[in-house]
């Protein structure tokens, strides 16, 4: 199943599992440290795994079965990385890495004066965004979007679409009007 299901809910108990399991992640990193959360979840799933080993072997001797270690099959599956896979992971994010720092490099030494100031501005309002949440609330915040904004989209796309449009209509409006008041401002070609 790709993260696309996962978030368009195409299988409900999937969705829901991933959802709660990732909200309740992050509401127990809002309480304690990541090491704490870290080393709880690795005893809970080291627990849930050695009380199965052990029903397992419990079970075997009673039945007198001779089905062997219940994670064989995991034991001997193969996880090591490729030097192709890394090599590959590698290459992506600096090409990744490179796009950013050259375009903050074009934004921060005003190759645009109006992708300048428009970056200006955001950074202006992350300030305030920053003032009234912390970064594990905007995630928190983001993995809710994430699983009900498709769903919703999807449902309300005719409407939703309209409105964007006129949004889109107005905002292109006011950045004209500001682009042909200041002096030296170039305007992209659409």
């Amino acid at each position: 199943m790709c993260a696309i299901d996962l978030l368009y809910w195409r299988n409900v108990k999937q969705s829901g599992a991933v959802f709660s399991s990732v909200l309740l992640l992050l509401f127990s990193l809002t309480q304690f440290s990541m090491v704490s959360v870290g080393a709880y979840l690795a005893l809970a799933a080291l627990s849930a795994s050695i009380s199965f080993r052990i029903y397992k072997s419990v079970l075997q001797a009673v039945q007198k079965t001779d089905e062997g270690h219940p994670f064989k099959s995991y034991l001997e599956m193969e996880i090591a990385l490729s030097q192709d896979q890394i090599s590959k992971y590698a290459d992506k994010i600096l090409l990744y890495s490179n796009t950013c720092m050259k375009e903050l490099r074009r934004l921060f030494l005003v190759q645009d004066l109006i992708d300048s100031l428009k970056f200006a501005v955001l950074m202006w309002l992350l300030t305030y965004v920053g003032a009234l949440f912390n970064g594990l609330t905007l995630l928190i915040l983001a993995v809710v979007s994430m699983f009900t904004m498709p769903v919703v989209y999807e449902k309300h796309q005719a409407q939703i679409d309209q409105y964007v449009g006129l949004i889109r209509t107005q905002v292109n409006s006011v950045v004209g009007k500001i682009q042909a008041k200041i002096p030296g401002a170039k305007r992209k070609e659409e």
